[in-house]
């Protein structure tokens, strides 16, 4: 379970405003990577809280709403797909999260900077301050865990937006993830302004 330990270890280094940083969406074939900044007070209460990928749809949800309440200050933003696709994945998920860093507030709106960040994963560059990339964050950083939701919560709500804009794919079902079925609608359809060129370049290579 996820505990504050990387948090305190930092704030004895004279360290006050630590954030964990955490992604959502690397891997489907559409839309924008969510990225998300969260500093937690050590005494938070935030039952359940855990990597965003163990928990139910219902308790992310619960939990989305409590960091955004009792959280000392979170950001979201995102990587668009124009920018995965003049780019790519990884340089457009660094660029969420630094926007996610820049954007931090308070609940109440205001803006509160951090001075370090734990990043889930093995990269942390180009960041605009300390920063360290921790492998498996979201189940060993509390920070880190509900940045993981707060960002998985807003990729899911994103999903639902594209289900509407475009049914015939089932985004609402998959995620967007690469399914048969989501496969299959882009064989029948044919791309979506959502879907990020490089990741379905399988049409393609099915045509030549």
């Amino acid at each position: 379970m996820p505990d504050f330990t990387f948090e305190k270890a930092l704030q004895s280094q004279g360290f006050t405003a630590v954030c964990g940083v955490d992604e959502a969406g690397r891997g489907p074939l559409c839309g924008s990577v969510v990225a998300a900044a969260c500093i937690l007070p050590h005494d938070v209460d935030l039952p359940g809280l855990n990597d965003s990928k163990k928990l139910t749809p219902k308790k992310r949800e619960a939990l989305f709403d409590l960091i955004c309440e009792r959280a000392v200050a979170f950001g979201i933003a995102e990587g668009t797909v124009e920018e995965i696709n003049e780019t790519n994945i990884l340089e457009a998920d660094l660029l969420a999260m630094r926007r996610a860093i820049e954007n931090l507030k308070t609940p109440e709106g205001t803006p509160y900077p951090a001075d370090y960040a734990l990043i889930d994963g093995n990269i942390a560059r180009d960041f605009s301050i300390p920063a360290e990339a921790l492998i498996g964050g979201d189940a060993r950083s509390m920070s880190i865990a509900a940045a993981s939701i707060l960002a998985k919560v807003t990729r899911d709500r994103m999903c639902e937006e594209m289900d509407k804009a475009y049914p015939e794919y089932g985004i609402a079902k998959h995620k967007g993830y690469g399914t048969k079925q989501h496969k299959e609608a882009l064989y029948k359809y044919g791309p979506a302004p959502i879907h990020r060129t490089k990741f379905i370049r399988f049409l393609n290579e099915e045509k030549s």
